[in-house]
Protein backbone atom coordinates (compact mmCIF):
# COMPACT_ATOMS: atom_id res chain seq x y z
CA UNK A 1 0.00 0.00 0.00
CA UNK A 2 1.11 3.52 -0.80
CA UNK A 3 -0.30 6.86 0.33
CA UNK A 4 -0.43 10.28 -1.28
CA UNK A 5 -1.22 13.50 0.60
CA UNK A 6 -2.47 16.41 -1.50
CA UNK A 7 -2.79 19.93 -0.10
CA UNK A 8 -5.30 22.36 -1.62
CA UNK A 9 -4.86 25.81 -0.10
CA UNK A 10 -5.87 29.27 -1.12
CA UNK A 11 -7.56 32.55 -0.42
CA UNK A 12 -11.05 32.67 1.09
CA UNK A 13 -13.70 31.98 -1.57
CA UNK A 14 -10.98 31.09 -4.05
CA UNK A 15 -12.50 27.74 -5.06
CA UNK A 16 -10.42 25.34 -2.97
CA UNK A 17 -13.42 23.46 -1.53
CA UNK A 18 -14.96 23.02 -4.97
CA UNK A 19 -11.69 21.74 -6.42
CA UNK A 20 -11.13 19.39 -3.46
CA UNK A 21 -14.62 17.88 -3.70
CA UNK A 22 -14.28 17.40 -7.46
CA UNK A 23 -10.90 15.71 -7.02
CA UNK A 24 -12.34 13.42 -4.35
CA UNK A 25 -15.19 12.41 -6.69
CA UNK A 26 -12.74 11.47 -9.44
CA UNK A 27 -10.10 9.67 -7.34
CA UNK A 28 -10.93 6.28 -5.86
CA UNK A 29 -9.81 5.54 -2.30
CA UNK A 30 -9.66 9.24 -1.47
CA UNK A 31 -11.11 11.43 1.27
CA UNK A 32 -11.02 15.07 2.38
CA UNK A 33 -10.00 16.67 5.67
CA UNK A 34 -11.10 20.32 5.69
CA UNK A 35 -9.38 22.89 7.90
CA UNK A 36 -12.64 24.84 8.33
CA UNK A 37 -13.93 21.93 10.45
CA UNK A 38 -11.42 22.76 13.16
CA UNK A 39 -12.22 26.35 14.12
CA UNK A 40 -12.30 27.03 17.85
CA UNK A 41 -15.51 28.23 19.44
CA UNK A 42 -16.30 31.87 18.66
CA UNK A 43 -16.10 32.72 22.37
CA UNK A 44 -12.35 31.97 22.54
CA UNK A 45 -11.26 33.52 19.23
CA UNK A 46 -9.20 36.67 20.04
CA UNK A 47 -10.34 40.17 19.07
CA UNK A 48 -8.05 42.88 17.67
CA UNK A 49 -8.01 46.59 18.52
CA UNK A 50 -10.70 47.26 15.89
CA UNK A 51 -13.04 44.74 17.47
CA UNK A 52 -12.55 42.22 14.65
CA UNK A 53 -12.45 38.52 15.51
CA UNK A 54 -9.08 37.08 14.51
CA UNK A 55 -10.31 34.06 12.57
CA UNK A 56 -7.59 34.18 9.91
CA UNK A 57 -4.83 33.00 12.24
CA UNK A 58 -3.56 29.56 13.22
CA UNK A 59 -4.43 30.10 16.88
CA UNK A 60 -8.12 30.34 15.90
CA UNK A 61 -7.93 26.68 14.87
CA UNK A 62 -7.61 23.37 16.71
CA UNK A 63 -4.58 22.35 14.68
CA UNK A 64 -3.77 19.60 17.20
CA UNK A 65 -7.12 17.95 16.47
CA UNK A 66 -6.63 18.37 12.74
CA UNK A 67 -3.22 16.71 12.96
CA UNK A 68 -4.79 13.83 14.92
CA UNK A 69 -7.24 13.29 12.06
CA UNK A 70 -4.45 13.28 9.49
CA UNK A 71 -2.36 10.90 11.60
CA UNK A 72 -5.36 8.59 12.00
CA UNK A 73 -5.63 8.39 8.20
CA UNK A 74 -1.88 7.76 7.90
CA UNK A 75 -2.04 4.83 10.31
CA UNK A 76 -4.83 3.01 8.45
CA UNK A 77 -6.37 4.74 5.41
CA UNK A 78 -8.81 1.92 4.71
CA UNK A 79 -10.24 1.94 8.24
CA UNK A 80 -10.39 5.74 8.13
CA UNK A 81 -12.53 5.57 4.98
CA UNK A 82 -14.83 2.94 6.48
CA UNK A 83 -15.24 4.97 9.67
CA UNK A 84 -16.53 7.88 7.62
CA UNK A 85 -18.93 5.86 5.51
CA UNK A 86 -16.66 5.87 2.47
CA UNK A 87 -16.12 2.66 0.55
CA UNK A 88 -12.62 1.53 -0.30
CA UNK A 89 -12.53 0.68 -4.01
CA UNK A 90 -9.97 -2.01 -4.75
CA UNK A 91 -11.21 -2.85 -8.26
CA UNK A 92 -8.83 -5.72 -9.15
CA UNK A 93 -6.12 -4.67 -6.73
CA UNK A 94 -5.48 -5.94 -3.22
CA UNK A 95 -5.04 -3.45 -0.36
CA UNK A 96 -1.28 -4.02 -0.58
CA UNK A 97 -1.29 -2.86 -4.21
CA UNK A 98 -3.54 0.17 -3.76
CA UNK A 99 -2.80 3.90 -3.42
CA UNK A 100 -4.85 5.84 -0.88
CA UNK A 101 -5.16 9.60 -1.33
CA UNK A 102 -5.81 12.20 1.37
CA UNK A 103 -6.90 15.66 0.20
CA UNK A 104 -6.27 18.30 2.87
CA UNK A 105 -8.09 21.56 2.16
CA UNK A 106 -7.82 24.90 3.91
CA UNK A 107 -6.63 28.49 3.93
CA UNK A 108 -3.66 28.02 6.29
CA UNK A 109 -2.60 24.43 5.65
CA UNK A 110 0.83 25.42 4.32
CA UNK A 111 1.50 27.85 7.17
CA UNK A 112 1.45 25.10 9.79
CA UNK A 113 4.84 23.44 9.47
CA UNK A 114 4.01 19.97 10.93
CA UNK A 115 1.15 19.63 8.45
CA UNK A 116 2.97 21.17 5.50
CA UNK A 117 5.78 18.63 5.86
CA UNK A 118 3.33 15.81 5.09
CA UNK A 119 2.26 17.01 1.65
CA UNK A 120 3.37 15.22 -1.51
CA UNK A 121 1.58 17.74 -3.75
CA UNK A 122 0.72 21.38 -2.96
CA UNK A 123 -1.78 23.59 -4.84
CA UNK A 124 -2.81 27.13 -3.96
CA UNK A 125 -5.84 28.95 -5.39
CA UNK A 126 -5.46 32.68 -6.04
CA UNK A 127 -8.03 35.31 -7.09
CA UNK A 128 -7.77 39.14 -7.20
CA UNK A 129 -8.90 41.39 -4.36
CA UNK A 130 -12.06 42.65 -6.08
CA UNK A 131 -13.27 39.18 -7.05
CA UNK A 132 -12.53 37.84 -3.58
CA UNK A 133 -14.39 40.69 -1.89
CA UNK A 134 -17.42 40.23 -4.13
CA UNK A 135 -17.55 36.46 -3.57
CA UNK A 136 -17.13 36.89 0.16
CA UNK A 137 -20.02 39.38 0.30
CA UNK A 138 -22.32 36.79 -1.27
CA UNK A 139 -21.55 34.11 1.32
CA UNK A 140 -23.42 33.74 4.60
CA UNK A 141 -21.15 33.16 7.60
CA UNK A 142 -21.92 32.19 11.19
CA UNK A 143 -21.23 34.53 12.85
CA UNK A 144 -21.71 37.00 9.96
CA UNK A 145 -18.89 39.29 8.84
CA UNK A 146 -19.24 42.69 10.58
CA UNK A 147 -19.02 45.88 8.45
CA UNK A 148 -15.46 46.52 7.24
CA UNK A 149 -14.27 43.03 8.19
CA UNK A 150 -12.94 42.09 4.75
CA UNK A 151 -10.77 45.19 4.32
CA UNK A 152 -9.92 45.51 8.00
CA UNK A 153 -8.98 41.91 8.70
CA UNK A 154 -9.57 39.23 6.03
CA UNK A 155 -7.56 40.65 3.13
CA UNK A 156 -4.65 42.08 5.19
CA UNK A 157 -4.30 38.72 6.97
CA UNK A 158 -4.41 36.87 3.65
CA UNK A 159 -1.52 39.00 2.35
CA UNK A 160 0.43 38.46 5.57
CA UNK A 161 -0.17 34.70 5.61
CA UNK A 162 0.63 34.43 1.89
CA UNK A 163 3.98 36.18 2.38
CA UNK A 164 4.81 33.95 5.32
CA UNK A 165 3.86 30.85 3.34
CA UNK A 166 6.07 31.80 0.40
CA UNK A 167 9.03 32.40 2.72
CA UNK A 168 8.80 28.96 4.33
CA UNK A 169 7.32 26.63 1.69
CA UNK A 170 8.60 25.50 -1.70
CA UNK A 171 7.01 23.33 -4.33
CA UNK A 172 3.62 25.05 -4.41
CA UNK A 173 1.72 25.10 -7.70
CA UNK A 174 -0.22 28.37 -7.84
CA UNK A 175 -3.59 28.16 -9.60
CA UNK A 176 -5.56 30.97 -11.21
CA UNK A 177 -8.96 30.83 -9.52
CA UNK A 178 -10.49 32.83 -12.37
CA UNK A 179 -10.12 29.86 -14.71
CA UNK A 180 -13.10 27.54 -15.13
CA UNK A 181 -13.68 24.79 -12.56
CA UNK A 182 -13.29 22.23 -15.33
CA UNK A 183 -9.91 23.58 -16.45
CA UNK A 184 -8.55 23.71 -12.91
CA UNK A 185 -9.78 20.22 -12.12
CA UNK A 186 -8.32 18.79 -15.34
CA UNK A 187 -4.85 20.22 -14.61
CA UNK A 188 -4.70 19.07 -10.99
CA UNK A 189 -6.31 15.69 -11.68
CA UNK A 190 -3.76 15.00 -14.43
CA UNK A 191 -0.89 15.81 -12.09
CA UNK A 192 -2.25 13.74 -9.19
CA UNK A 193 -3.17 10.82 -11.48
CA UNK A 194 0.39 10.70 -12.82
CA UNK A 195 1.72 10.48 -9.27
CA UNK A 196 -0.77 7.72 -8.40
CA UNK A 197 0.33 5.81 -11.50
CA UNK A 198 3.98 6.23 -10.49
CA UNK A 199 3.28 4.93 -6.98
CA UNK A 200 1.33 1.96 -8.32
CA UNK A 201 4.28 1.16 -10.56
CA UNK A 202 6.59 1.13 -7.55
CA UNK A 203 4.19 -1.19 -5.72
CA UNK A 204 4.11 -3.59 -8.68
CA UNK A 205 7.91 -3.69 -8.70
CA UNK A 206 7.96 -4.53 -5.00
CA UNK A 207 5.56 -7.49 -5.34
Amino acid sequence: MKTLVVGVGGVTNGGKSTLSKSLHEKISNSCIIAQDSFFKDDSVVPVDSNGFKQYDMLNALHMDKMMSEVESWQRDPESFLRGRGLTSEHITLSVDEEVFVLIVEGFLIFNYRPLNELFDRRYFMEIPYDVCKRRRSLRVYTPPDPPGYFDGHVWPMYLKNHQEMESMVSGIVFLDGLKSKEELLAAVYKDVSQEIKRLRGKLQNML
